[in-house]
């Protein structure tokens, strides 16, 4: 299928053929009927992608500030790949379409196959033929609207949280500032709550089209004429409300705004514009400045729009969902024109050149939408309707007949031939940890990579060179040519994905978490008894970094038991970030808990026997306490709590007279009869996926075996797993093996 897309770094614009996204549970395939370039966000996007990098970085002070932050935890190199792999790369456009619902997730019983419906979001509903939308993100079509104004509906709703939070009484007056396709939409919507609109704009045009549309007067804002209008409409007082629909960089709107709006009156930011509030004037009429967030309540809430968790009508009248279906509803019945606002409508196929139209300023143009084809043709689809410490029981590894050898199902290979990869999941850590490594290298063929989301797999073939990019994963499980599978998704897939790619007998390497559940860990080991195939490895790549490695050669072996001391700083998340989605995902130190796990019993060599957590309130700081077979212990430290600035990984073992110190992968030093202290020279951070990836692929090359046992891995799941248990228990869990 086509998409349009933009390359943030150079700014090229293009209709790239992608593959078709998967129809996954709560929400539904739709294939577009008309999409609505949103002439101010979009082409704001447009016009930054265009700029130098030092332009970028000036436009977006809050994404350098986090570029600092990660080369503070992470050093140069690994936050130079991430963000330029983030830049070099592809990314949608578009958040506002009406299409035919082509195919139905499970969980979704209210629409079906070929009814209508309007989609929003900027992660679904694109500038593409084809879209997975999630159930909150879209609404049905009444009978009668046409598809191209149905097509509306997200900047539709964008206009109408933004009414909403003015709060509109009958008989009030209005000023709209910036008289662009919000402003039109905002001036409708007032006008049909009994609003008497002032409208202000320095495009005479737009002035115009408001006036037709319903203000009761418009005028450029710099002329005497708005400030007259609003003094013989308002007795002298001022306005009630004043919406900033208004992009730029002027100050003036938030000025006029002060100086127009009357007594204790109200102004709703609804747009991107500067907002230097002067003070005096502010404070002086007590003005309620307030903000509206998009498209209503729910939005950028991932259990609302992504899991289709809905809020209850009680507590949250008007929705994101709601403010779709009541736009719809208002454009069905009359109350609301878009048709005048449409000002061109392109054939997909030209996407490219009305960009480049609307950039240059050649297209003069309040709306514009995209026509898409349908089936063919041109014509619009209608619309359709305290004791003994407790146990938790680590897996027994119980392997088939064929476990010995390679799995039943793999194809027999040739040394001397490459490895044939394929990737599922394509996200920053396989695209700027991985991957990297892995394109080009000798006796490596990347063969497929497969995602959920279309772009990034097409991303991913671009910039790394697979042969085939996919949303299809039995294309991948299904195709003898694979030696190895990397799982590389969110959490909650790793273990059914790991499943099933052991019993189509592939290799698997699966980024941690192996599962969050112990059914889940159960689960992967009955794929290994029933199939016989045990290739598998976790990514647990602190054992391989090269520094830690040779800390641990030059600290020798020991007699006695030691205690180790790991401190892990791991800092707060961005809001939004999807491992906050703790319900799907599981919690962070699920997540992420296991490196730590795996880095002690590695460095103690052995497994723990039992394990106990604590935590501060909310388990944002997590102190757990691991005990080994030979009365070792170790004492992780998982913090996400303290300063920005600090080290994320700090390590100590002492033993028998001895003592190991490991500074974030940064520098080793080895005390005892003799001191040894690594290079003082600064290094970049390697913790070990490099040799990592190099011992699975000389694993799956050769037929030896992987370079961590499968009961290691195993039980190191088992103890992460089992710090929630003592979590919620209260006390030490005991690591009992199956019998």
């Amino acid at each position: 299928m086509k998409q349009v897309v933009q390359n943030y770094k150079s700014g090229e614009l293009a209709l790239l053929d992608v593959p078709v996204p998967g129809c996954k549970p709560g929400g539904v395939l739709v294939r577009s009927a008309y999409s609505l370039i949103s002439t101010g966000t979009e082409l704001m996007k447009v016009s930054e992608a265009g700029m130098s990098m030092v332009g970028k970085a000036r436009s977006r002070p809050d994404q350098v500030a986090k570029v600092m932050q990660s080369v503070a935890t992470n050093g140069v190199p690994a936050t130079y790949r991430k963000v330029m792999g983030k830049l070099d790369s592809y990314t949608p456009l578009g958040y506002s379409l009406c299409g035919v619902v082509e195919q139905v997730g499970a969980g979704v019983d209210d629409v079906k196959p070929g009814d209508l419906v309007a989609c929003a979001g900027n992660e679904h509903a694109l500038h593409a033929e084809l879209n997975w939308v999630p159930r909150n993100l879209y609404a049905p079509v009444p009978d009668g609207l046409a598809p191209r104004h149905a097509a509306f509906g997200t900047v539709g709703s964008i206009a109408m949280q933004g009414v909403r939070q003015g709060e509109p009484q009958l008989g009030e007056v209005a000023l709209v500032i910036g008289l662009g396709l919000i402003g039109q939409l905002v001036v409708q919507l007032l006008t049909a709550s009994g609003v008497r609109v002032v409208g202000a704009d320095p495009d005479p045009a737009r002035c115009a089209l408001a006036a037709r549309l319903g203000a009761a007067a418009c005028g450029d804002p710099a002329a005497a004429a708005v400030e007259s209008a609003v003094a013989e409409l308002t007795g002298g007082h001022g306005v009630d409300q004043v919406y900033l629909a208004a992009g730029g960089g002027s100050n003036q709107p938030v000025e006029l705004a002060a100086r127009l709006c009357r007594d204790r009156g109200r102004v709703v930011d609804i747009g991107k514009c500067r907002l230097d509030l002067p003070w005096n004037a502010y404070y002086e009429k007590e003005l309620d400045v307030r903000f509206s967030r998009s498209y209503g309540p729910g939005r950028y809430d991932p259990e609302y729009e992504i899991e289709g968790r809905d809020y209850p009508i009680g507590y949250v009248r008007w929705t994101e969902r709601r403010n779709l279906a009541c736009f719809l509803d208002l454009s069905a019945r009359g109350r609301l024109d878009v048709e005048p606002l449409i000002s061109h409508i392109a054939d997909f196929d030209d996407a490219v050149k009305t960009y480049q139209g609307l950039k240059d300023g050649e297209l003069k143009a309040v709306a514009v939408l995209f026509r898409y084809p349908a089936d063919g043709a041109e014509a619009e689809p209608t619309a359709q309707g305290p004791a003994e410490a407790p146990a938790v029981t680590v897996p027994a590894v119980r392997r088939g007949a064929a476990a010995s050898a390679p799995a039943r199902s793999a194809p027999a290979r040739s040394a001397a031939a490459p490895v044939r990869l394929a990737f599922v999941g394509a996200g920053n850590y396989a695209t700027s940890m991985l991957l990297p490594h892995l394109a080009g290298a000798d006796g490596v063929t990347l063969s497929t990579v497969v995602t959920t989301t279309a772009l990034s797999a097409a991303n991913a073939q671009r910039k790394f060179g697979f042969a085939r990019a996919t949303t299809d994963l039995d294309a991948v499980l299904g195709d003898s040519s694979v030696d190895a599978v990397f799982v590389v998704t969110r959490h909650s897939s790793h273990a059914e994905l790991t499943r099933k790619a052991l019993l189509a007998g592939k290799a698997v390497f699966v980024e941690k978490p192996l599962a969050l559940t112990e059914d889940e860990l159960s689960g992967v080991l009955a794929a290994v008894e029933e199939s016989g195939n045990d290739r598998i490895q976790v990514g647990f790549n602190r054992r391989f970094a090269p520094l830690l490695r040779e800390a641990r050669h030059k600290f020798g072996a020991r007699t006695g038991p030691a205690n180790l001391r790991y401190l892990v700083n791991a800092g707060r998340l961005a809001h939004g970030s999807w491992y906050l989605q703790q319900g799907a995902e599981g919690s962070r130190f699920a997540g992420e808990g296991g490196h730590f796990i795996d880095t002690a019993s590695w460095l103690l060599g052995a497994d723990p026997v039992s394990v106990s957590a604590t935590a501060t309130p909310g388990h944002e700081d997590l102190q757990v306490m691991l005990r080994y077979p030979d009365g070792s212990t170790a004492a992780i430290s998982y913090v996400t709590t303290g300063p920005a600035g600090f080290p994320k990984e700090t390590l100590d073992l002492v033993a028998d007279g001895r003592a190991l110190r490991l500074d974030d992968f940064v520098r080793a030093s080895v005390y005892g009869r003799k001191r040894w202290v690594s290079s003082r020279l600064p290094k970049a951070r390697d913790k070990g996926q490099r040799a990592e990836l190099g011992a699975f692929l000389r694993a799956v090359r050769g037929g030896g075996p992987m370079p961590v046992p499968l009961e290691s891995l195993v039980a190191t799941t088992a103890a992460t797993l089992a710090v929630r248990a003592s979590l919620a228990g209260g006390g030490p869990m005991t690591l009992a093996s199956e019998r």
